[in-house]
């Protein structure tokens, strides 16, 4: 028909949080690269750097990767040198990961580029709609977890 125009519905939330997910990784990727990491290390040391001394499930569960991907990651990192393992002394048979002291410093190297593609990545938003838009993605964590 002449004249009439066909509105296209906006993509879903789950498209668009996909789509900043895999460009967020992509410049995480590219900036510790340099640093002979990957982003999901990068992300498995951030977790550690909260919580330090987690069984190797825990540190899947909070890294977003399965627990064989945890085992390769933590021989890989461990080989490195920026975590290490010892046993539960609350139960023998569990290792926890920790991370050393050469973790911390790359990660202290890391926090301004991080910083930096964060701020990046909300520079259109005043504070108050990144504080805003922080919340909402926590809660819509909270109601899928």
């Amino acid at each position: 028909m002449a004249g009439t125009q066909t509105t296209k519905a906006p993509p879903s939330l789950l498209y668009m949080v996909k789509q900043v997910e895999l460009v967020v990784r992509s410049h995480l990727d590219d900036l510790v690269r340099p640093f002979g990491i990957t982003a999901l290390q990068y992300t498995a040391l951030t977790v550690l750097e909260r919580h330090d001394g987690l069984s190797a499930a825990q540190l899947a569960r909070d890294s977003f990767v399965t627990a064989q991907s945890i085992a390769d990651l933590v021989r890989s990192l461990e080989g490195r040198g920026l975590v290490r393992r010892e046993r539960n002394p609350h139960n023998r048979r569990e290792l926890l990961i920790l991370l050393t002291g050469e973790a911390r410093e790359l990660l202290t190297r890391l926090a301004g580029p991080v910083r930096e593609l964060e701020e990046r990545m909300v520079r259109e938003l005043t504070a108050h709609q990144a504080e805003q838009f922080r919340r909402a993605l926590s809660k819509a964590w909270q109601a899928l977890s």
